[in-house]
């Protein structure tokens, strides 16, 4: 390339560029709450039936074995869940899926808000279990890929700490309110989801892998802004997507085409040993059972601690009593006449 001064101008084969931060934009906070509403909806259900064990075992005169089935019941719920949660997620989008997840919830809750006997209450928590097993994979997979790469991280981790804000939030609201109330307070972060989906756009990597790319652009430049260059993620999404279609990346989807048995091969015995043994233990442990029958637990608990320290007042005013007939006995000794007397362990025994 000429230059006035005649000299010839190189042009460098590949320029550096410079290395802009991603923002935090609105569309993408408001994306990201309106999905870990469903993770607020795994920690209200996953505690509901702490303080509502009283409330509900009263009114519709359930049995102990008849309550702790409603009680674990979520768990196959939530197994049946976590189990099509992929095939859904695929299927009909990380929107459709979280649509899936609040209808499911919604009727969970109304079916336990109108049961009147056991089995309506376990259908109910069933449908429930289902909803969160769902909500599970989703609501993470979604926000992981909506966010920027050095953004994903904290944002993912808020399904975690939604999680157990509602938990505690159930605890604390439900030591005070009636169980069909607290029915009413957990349904509205479902509906709450249910309505911000239509405000939140779709996974713009769900959208390439479908095809859809003119979507997949638009939903991307919402998320990241209106004057936000997209060119390179969106040349880095559409790579990836066809890498795992071509076969390079060993993708979830190409691993279901195998047997299950593919997965014991000793290559995987390592990862799948930590994997799974991380599971067991953390149940083993018996972290449900603490969420799912809370309040009974601390009430036993109490009364335990309750009935330990009267036993130690009790004993211990026995104890004062003896050292009061000892010193006692020591005065008489000292008076009476004749031989010596029995050592005062032998007159302890004979008290």
């Amino acid at each position: 390339m000429g230059t006035p001064g005649g000299e010839t101008r190189i042009p460098l084969i590949e320029e550096q560029e410079e290395v802009v931060p991603d923002r935090i934009t609105f569309v993408l906070v408001l994306s990201a709450f309106f999905a870990v509403c469903g993770s607020y909806v795994f920690g209200n259900a996953a505690s509901y039936s702490s303080p509502a064990e009283s409330g509900i075992m009263d009114g519709l005169g359930l049995s102990l074995a008849e309550y702790s089935v409603f009680g674990s019941i979520l768990t196959v719920g939530g197994l049946l869940g976590a189990l099509c949660s992929g095939k859904i997620a695929d299927l009909i989008g990380r929107r459709g899926a979280m649509w899936v997840t609040d209808v499911s919830g919604i009727i969970g809750w109304c079916a336990i808000f109108l049961s009147e006997s056991a089995w309506s209450l376990d259908l109910g928590r069933l449908l429930l279990g289902f909803g969160v097993g769902l909500a599970s994979y989703v609501v993470p997979v979604y926000i992981a890929e909506i966010t920027p790469k050095n953004l994903r991280g904290g944002f993912v981790s808020l399904c975690m700490l939604m999680i157990a804000c509602g938990m505690s939030m159930t605890y604390i609201i439900g030591s005070v309110l009636n169980w069909r109330i607290l029915v009413c307070l957990g349904i509205i972060p479902c509906l709450l989801q249910l309505v911000g989906l239509f405000l939140i756009p779709e996974s713009p990597r769900w959208l390439a892998k479908v095809g859809r790319e003119k979507d997949m652009k638009a939903a991307l430049q919402r998320l990241r802004g209106k004057n936000a260059d997209i060119s390179k993620e969106t040349s880095e999404i559409k790579y990836k997507i066809s890498l795992q279609q071509n076969g390079y990346i060993e993708t979830l989807q190409q691993v279901s085409e195998h047997s299950i048995f593919h997965i014991f091969q000793r290559k995987y015995a390592q990862a799948l040993t930590v994997g799974l043994g991380l599971m067991v233990f953390q149940q083993l442990g018996g972290l449900s059972a603490y969420g799912f029958y809370m309040s009974s637990i601390l009430k036993k608990a109490g009364n335990f601690i309750y009935a330990e320290s009267s036993f130690n007042e009790n004993f211990r005013s026995q104890d004062e009593e003896h050292t009061d007939n000892d010193w006692l006995l020591r005065q008489v000794l000292q008076v009476l006449p004749g031989p010596s007397p029995r050592p005062l362990s032998s007159w302890q025994q004979i008290l």
